[in-house]
């Protein structure tokens, strides 16, 4: 598990002489673990430690505030993926307009050479920062040279398809429901993390007892029913149908989205846990039924879609089966 650091101020002494990729990373991509593997590489070799500079929270968020970013991976998950990767930390560096005011020739001074005392940074190709995004790769390639430190800059990673790989892309296909590309362009399944609350617990009445989460209001998942992966913060894995909505059936209009899951063969307590919800397959969108009975019944035809679905899941990656299938991280 990479330790996690909220300011570079507070950066451990021990970890500093390392090698540091820099970037958002929302959603720790395939272009993005191109980036990070690199990093990995290169601290493998001169024996330092592998560290994460990221911002949070998301700049686009700073400054548009009034149309926040549907983050993919928040950061207690982005540091979970992060770790799995092989990072020994993550600075998450807290970002506001203060900050982004900021000079590029401060940033390497005080920050990459001060603070971290980093041995080589590795970023993507076309990586900017500082005050009016002054510092480009130009420019941290001729830090590096005056500062005493190696850059490597990666280049824009495509998939097997020759496909552009970027968060961008990732949301538009969550937005669609179409899970399963998001998985290809992330390189593993898209999974939320949240406390079980306690709810209405009709679904206890329907035979369907269900484990609620609130996702961030921002979250752009299509609505609609999914088979899902759950894993428990103690690791334990179970297999389920999820619905993601409004529940129009019972709920009243405008009621709050939320995150339903049914675990298959399961009983027992699950509220207070922070649990893992991974989407492996879009059932359906979302429907209002008439009356219960007629819900019910969809519920049924849903469960056994979604045990048909997972019966024979296999990882997509080692990562995949990281954050899907093993223990919590």
């Amino acid at each position: 598990m990479a330790r996690r650091f909220h300011d570079v101020e507070g950066f451990a002494g021990e970890l500093k002489g390392g090698v540091v990729a820099i970037g958002n990373f929302d959603g720790v991509h395939r272009g993005h673990q191109a980036v990070l593997a690199r990093a990995i590489e290169a601290a493998h070799a001169s024996a330092a430690a592998a560290v994460v500079l990221t911002f949070e929270p998301h700049p686009r968020t700073v400054f548009r505030p009034d149309q926040p970013v549907f983050r993919l991976t928040p950061a207690p998950m982005k540091a979970a993926i992060l770790g799995h990767l092989g990072f020994d930390a993550v600075v998450e560096q807290s970002f506001d307009k203060g900050f982004a005011a900021q000079g590029a020739e401060d940033f390497v001074a005080g920050i990459l050479c001060g603070q971290l005392g980093v041995r080589h940074v590795v970023t993507g190709y076309d990586f900017h920062f500082g005050k009016g995004r002054e510092g480009n790769p130009d420019f941290l390639m001729k830090a590096g040279e005056r500062y005493g430190f190696g850059v490597t800059l990666v280049e824009q990673f495509q998939d097997e398809n020759a496909e552009l790989v970027s968060s961008s892309r990732i949301r538009e296909a969550l937005a669609q429901g179409d899970v399963a590309e998001a998985a290809g362009f992330l390189g593993y399944r898209y999974t939320v993390s949240a406390e079980v609350l306690h709810g209405a617990k009709l679904g206890r009445t329907l035979g369907y007892p269900t484990a609620n989460m609130s996702l961030p209001p921002e979250t752009a998942l299509a609505l609609g029913i999914y088979a899902v992966r759950f894993r428990r913060a103690d690791g334990t894995v179970h297999d389920g149908v999820a619905s993601f909505g409004r529940r129009p059936t019972v709920a009243e209009d405008g009621a709050a989205m939320l995150l339903e899951t049914f675990l298959f063969d399961f009983s027992g307590d699950l509220y207070g846990e922070t649990c893992t919800v991974s989407f492996v397959s879009r059932l359906r969108g979302e429907e209002k039924f008439d009356g219960l009975d007629g819900l019910v019944a969809q519920m049924k035809r849903d469960e056994a879609e979604a045990r048909a679905v997972l019966a024979n899941l296999t990882p997509l990656s080692p990562l995949d089966a990281a954050i899907t299938f093993g223990p919590a991280g």
